[in-house]
């Protein structure tokens, strides 16, 4: 065993006596990345059990590691957590970045945990939150849980994130309000969704919406053969289709131009337009008024759905139990409807892409 390892698992042991000690802990909690519904639950359910079951204080860190650097936080209780179950968002503000971004980023995490005797940190985020968590703890030993978020549904290790199904159940309920003004009109409807590396909004939604097309970022799509099942539709006496694409997504080389894509200051594509390129060409090609509908953040915003919030919920006091465990390092996911631990390290850097029998065995059959 290295000498790093060592240290690393005095870091751990240590954390877990002070835990056998003292059973009263001071918990760190931030929401980072994008917002998304159910992100209130989780921090209710946090709150709840560790202070009702454990007796103790939560401290909420405020516009994620922005937070934690410049020591902006807010008290989290029982009481100040009323009636946010069903609220959308998250009370402590969130935002993307890292303390890695910041020359002293890293060490002021490190003192802020210290000068407030912050016993471990929950964190809550995505892809991004999550990697930062991960090597904030492999490379300094920063005591820390993880809770998956996204709407996406692209994270490895959980078969589903909070925030998904709420999502997909927002497009559905546009795609089905769309069906009948495309009828109305005998139109084209283009639905762009979110889904920057992965099909599993644009999927569910499409089959959950009666779409005539799916385009999703794992499958480069022909818009020749989109085209044709369109007309194809058309010439069967069915004068509306609604195509679903995600804004991923992408035409196979060759058979579309599409623009250079700007990077933001995360080193993230920027995203979006694809829908509205689709709709052209499908316009262009077939002759059929064709319209795109970009639904954009309206698909993280507003009330969770039920399954939403029972999700978070067990996230949550999983995840506070995770702590009083001395589980650091790891995230707390669904697998087989029961709650388990997985490694950060297992989650870092990887996206959990659509599974594709879904979309070829199942998806498939109806679009077209």
């Amino acid at each position: 065993m290295s000498l790093e390892s060592d240290v690393e698992c005095c870091k751990r042991l240590q954390w877990r006596l002070r835990l056998v000690v003292s059973p009263f802990v001071r918990v760190g909690v931030l929401t980072g990345g994008g917002d998304c519904p159910g992100l209130n639950a989780v921090l209710r359910a946090v709150v709840r059990k560790g202070e009702r079951y454990y007796g103790d204080e939560i401290v909420g860190f405020r516009d994620a590691w922005d937070g934690v650097m410049d020591r902006r936080t807010t008290p989290l209780t029982i009481e100040t957590m009323r009636g946010l179950l069903p609220r959308g968002g998250t009370v402590l503000g969130t935002r993307r970045g890292s303390p890695f971004d910041r020359p002293e980023g890293v060490d002021q995490v490190e003192a802020t945990m210290s000068d407030m005797g912050i016993d471990g940190l929950i964190v809550i985020g995505g892809n991004g939150s999550l990697s930062v968590a991960n090597k904030l703890y492999t490379e300094r030993g920063i005591p820390i849980v993880g809770i998956p978020k996204t709407i996406d549904n692209d994270i490895e290790g959980t078969e589903v994130t909070f925030g998904f199904n709420t999502a997909v159940q927002i497009a559905t309920d546009a795609i089905d309000r769309l069906h009948t003004t495309a009828e109305s009109h005998d139109r084209v409807m283009v639905v762009e969704v979110m889904g920057r590396h992965s099909g599993w909004i644009a999927t569910h939604a499409g089959i959950a919406g009666g779409a005539t097309v799916v385009m999703i970022p794992e499958r480069p799509f022909n818009i020749e053969e989109v085209c044709d099942r369109i007309t194809r539709r058309h010439q069967r006496g069915r004068f509306a289709s609604i195509v679903v694409v995600a804004e991923g997504a992408l035409p196979l080389p060759g058979t579309i131009e599409v623009a250079d894509r700007e990077v933001d200051q995360f080193g993230h594509i920027q995203l979006g337009g694809i829908g509205a390129l689709v709709a052209q060409e499908i316009r262009a090609r077939t002759g059929f008024e064709t319209r795109p509908v970009l639904l954009g953040h309206v698909q993280r915003g507003g009330t969770p759905t039920a399954a939403d919030r029972v999700l978070s919920t067990r996230f949550g006091v999983e995840a506070i139990d995770a702590v009083h465990r001395g589980a650091w390092g790891q995230m707390v996911a669904l697998q087989a409807d029961r709650i388990v631990e997985v490694p950060l390290s297992q989650v870092a850097g990887r996206t959990r892409q659509l599974d594709l029998s879904l979309f070829d065995d199942v998806a498939q059959v109806f679009f077209a």
